[in-house]
């Protein structure tokens, strides 16, 4: 590496460590305006979703093993492996400061304790990338796929699956983390313990356990393991693998924000009796809020919908409800409910690390956009600090075992030439970002 590399790297370091300084404190108001300067505004993707051919993750065998609860297999997904730089380029001409994308395991350490320092290099130059456009680098370093070797290996749930990611943390701070602006560890850790109150059907877990048995098979494994489909409660082995990793990437880079992007849904009580929504709130958010309370600098909250409760269990959404094409009622207020139950729950700053719908009708998420961030600018004016908002997603991608049906980007894509047209909602959110204020 010659000495204007170190040089351009320690600037961009540099800048780093400026667009991750509101993490201590939120920005605060403006008068006349509806948002604060310095208030991030971004979209968000993940890895597998977007990058296409993930052939070495736990992922792409359960997308091609039989039988599979997959509709379709990934495939190219959106190419971002290549068009990457486009994507960054899409998010600046909306006139977003921050983009949230992962840094794909199974890539950077395809069998254990081998590592890419090529994959290491091209997630680099992703981070530059958002540098150079002036966009705060989010980066998540687990978004629900691992490496297939780690989940043959018992996932998180092994003896050493805390410390095995934690050194995969490790591996990549050292590589990148000079430049990172907010860094979340896990996403959604939550989910399989959400799952269990989400009133699936009998035969699913009865379909997780034939294709797990087939991805054992298929990779010569005596088991293949998995924390976003288990029958099991994982939550002591997330929690365990967000303690190390927040720990290593601390003791490299102390003033890096560090946080968990949680699952959060807008609980809400029907009648008298709270003792399944509280059931439901001690195995689903209880865990992480205290362990982000310890571990955590922020408190990322994921949120798409509310879900009402009696004493019995789910109760469906009114009759004549708006809902999204993936089932999910559309309640543009659960964003800023959500966002005020995370931050009493914590005690922490909040950055909203995704928030959408599922809608192939744009005039949907045309409405939900703006609707939904009024309710989080009422949250604000109360007194709850909030980083920024990242919504998702930038693209129309795919979304695990639904494949390409439920569309929630910003913008569409074309599945033969990978082409990105922004859609109007993207507009709207560009309006909103560029501005500070709601329409």
């Amino acid at each position: 590496m010659t000495n204007a590399d170190l040089s351009r790297r320690a600037m961009l370091g540099i800048c780093a460590a400026g667009v991750a300084a509101p993490a201590l404190a939120a920005p605060k108001p403006k008068s006349g305006r509806d948002f604060p300067e310095g208030f991030l505004w971004g979209s968000a993707t993940a890895a597998h979703q977007v990058e296409g051919n993930n052939v070495a993750s736990d992922i792409w065998l359960l997308e091609h093993v039989k039988p599979t609860l997959f509709s379709e297999p990934s495939g190219d997904a959106c190419d971002s492996l290549h068009r990457w730089a486009q994507d960054l380029d899409l998010v600046k001409a909306l006139g977003l400061t921050a983009y949230r994308f992962g840094i794909e395991w199974a890539r950077i350490e395809p069998e254990s304790g081998q590592f890419s320092i090529a994959m290491l290099d091209h997630y680099g130059r992703m981070i530059d990338g958002c540098l150079e456009r002036g966009l705060a680098p989010i980066i998540t370093f687990s978004h629900f796929s691992v490496p297939r070797w780690f989940a043959g290996h018992g996932h998180f749930q092994s003896a050493d699956g805390a410390d095995l990611f934690a050194r995969f943390c490790d591996r990549a701070m050292r590589h990148l983390g000079d430049r990172i602006a907010y860094a979340v560890t896990l996403n959604e850790p939550n989910v399989s313990a959400l799952l269990r109150f989400a009133a699936l059907p009998p035969a699913f877990m009865g379909g997780v356990k034939a294709m797990l048995n087939a991805a054992a098979k298929a990779s010569g494994m005596p088991s293949f393991a998995s924390a976003l489909f288990s029958e099991q409660d994982v939550t002591p082995a997330m929690v365990a693998a967000h303690i190390k990793a927040y720990q290593v990437i601390k003791a490299l880079r102390p003033s890096l924000p560090v946080g968990v992007g949680l699952a959060v849904e807008d609980d809400q009580l029907v009648g008298e009796d709270d003792s399944y929504r509280a059931s439901k709130r001690r195995a689903v958010y209880a865990p992480w809020f205290d362990v982000i309370r310890t571990h955590g600098d922020f408190i990322g909250v994921q949120n798409y919908t509310r879900r009402r409760y009696d004493g019995h269990g789910l109760v469906p959404p009114p009759p004549g409800s708006p809902m999204a094409s993936d089932g999910r009622e559309i309640y543009p207020a659960s964003l800023g409910n959500s966002v005020r139950y995370a931050h009493q729950g914590t005690g922490k700053p909040v950055l909203i690390t995704e928030s959408g719908i599922a809608a192939s009708d744009d005039t949907l998420r045309q409405a939900y956009i703006p609707q939904s961030l009024t309710g989080l600018k009422t949250v604000m004016d109360d007194g709850v600090p909030v980083l920024g908002y990242t919504h998702w997603s930038l693209l129309d991608n795919f979304e695990w075992v639904s494949g390409y049906g439920p569309q929630f980007g910003l913008a569409s894509v074309d599945r033969k030439s990978f082409a990105r047209q922004p859609k109007p909602s993207a507009l709207i959110f560009s309006a909103i970002a560029r501005s500070g204020d709601l329409p």
